[in-house]
């Protein structure tokens, strides 16, 4: 459902959370941004250095190693908060009604419970590369300049934890739909026509002419 989605906003507390927690996201979704544009430019520095002084940027290969988590994961709550994970809506996208709701808060659910995991393996790993006694704070790093890796893996388990607060807020959006019968609920992306996706893109495309 990429790109098919809304969320919809009242006045609710449910709301209000969730338009909070969508700011952290957001500035988790910048940053992420901002490393793959950094890494754009840290190949453009090494492309240059090997074509022009025939001396690449040291330690590039170990630049993206550390960097791929900042890149990969950490705006992963902001895209399921708008619906961009890819997921098959073949069966779910036929359901309405409470029938619609009962399946999205299943399939909410198994991601809440394999995101935990996630969280708990992933702290595991910050755990045993961490060690204030150790140069840099690290047990391990990378093989060409020594770059210590917790703090490259300490992206993971704090995105995940974000990803877990925003599952547990879609949960109570669709339990507060499933039991009330909600048409429309908030807090949680809903799928759109392609008539409404059409009018959407042509709204944005329009402001930025404006």
């Amino acid at each position: 459902m990429a790109g098919s989605s809304a969320v919809l906003s009242d006045t609710s507390t449910l709301s209000r959370l969730d338009r909070g927690l969508l700011k952290l996201e957001t500035v988790f979704a910048f940053l992420s941004g901002l490393g793959a544009f950094a890494l754009m430019m840290l190949a453009v520095v090494s492309v240059s250095g090997r074509n022009l002084f025939n001396e690449p940027l040291r330690g590039y290969v170990d630049w993206i190693e550390t960097a791929m988590p900042l890149i990969a994961i950490l705006g992963i709550s902001y895209v399921q908060r708008q619906g961009g994970h890819i997921r098959m809506d073949i069966v779910v996208g036929k359901l309405r009604g409470r029938a619609l709701w009962a399946a999205e808060w299943l399939t909410t659910f198994g991601i809440l419970v394999l995101i935990v995991a996630l969280v708990w393996g992933s702290w595991a790993h910050v755990d045993r590369s961490f060690d204030m006694t150790r140069p840099m704070w690290s047990r391990d790093s990378t093989i060409d300049i020594g770059l210590p890796l917790w703090p490259a893996k300490l992206i993971v388990p704090v995105a995940f934890t974000v990803m877990s607060l925003r599952l547990l807020l879609q949960l109570w959006g669709y339990t507060r739909a499933l039991v009330m019968g909600l048409e429309h609920p908030v807090a949680v992306p809903l799928v759109q026509s392609v008539a409404e996706q059409a009018a959407e893109e042509a709204a944005h495309i329009q402001g930025h002419d404006d």
